[in-house]
């Protein structure tokens, strides 16, 4: 595959390990990229990991995967719930998106609940903490190897 995938985190997440780790765990985001990138190259992958504390940031990271990335994994956090930018950005990304969160937001506090990403991302991974980026992962290779079969057979058609 010659486009990455894009790994896209939002604020606080640097802070993981140390932040709530009765709801985060103790996995830091450095752990979470390592294991990205082992999971990635299995499949055959290759991983642009990025976070920002800054929403113009992220918004540049989706802009920058519109032409760099093959799909784009994105753990919004904060800027799940607030951020029209974020989604309009989103909406001009048309390979895969998987919306990620590690802790299980509906089982949170009611301003968790509505995920403006939700809108726009072919898939939801919540509630499997740390894993669930290796999960991500997996599930995005697999998407992105099914458009390019896809695209393959319709060329065989032609």
């Amino acid at each position: 595959m010659n486009k990455p995938i894009f790994v896209l985190n939002g604020p606080n997440l640097n802070l993981l390990g140390q932040r709530e780790p009765a709801i985060y765990g103790m996995t830091t985001l450095s752990d979470i990229h390592e294991s990205c990138v082992e999971k990635a190259k299995a499949l055959g992958f290759k991983v642009e990991f990025r976070q920002t504390n800054f929403e113009g940031e992220l918004v540049e990271s989706v802009h920058q995967a519109r032409t760099d990335a093959c799909g784009i994994i994105i753990n919004p956090a904060g800027y799940s719930f607030t951020s029209i930018a974020l989604l309009d950005a989103l909406k001009t990304f048309d390979p895969p998106k998987i919306e990620l969160h590690i802790s299980n937001v509906h089982a949170r506090e009611n301003i968790y609940h509505n995920s403006l990403v939700s809108r726009v991302a072919n898939a939801i991974l919540i509630g499997f903490g740390a894993r669930g980026y290796e999960l991500a992962i997996q599930a995005m290779a697999d998407m992105v190897n099914q458009a390019a079969d896809g695209s393959r057979q319709a060329a065989g058609r032609r």
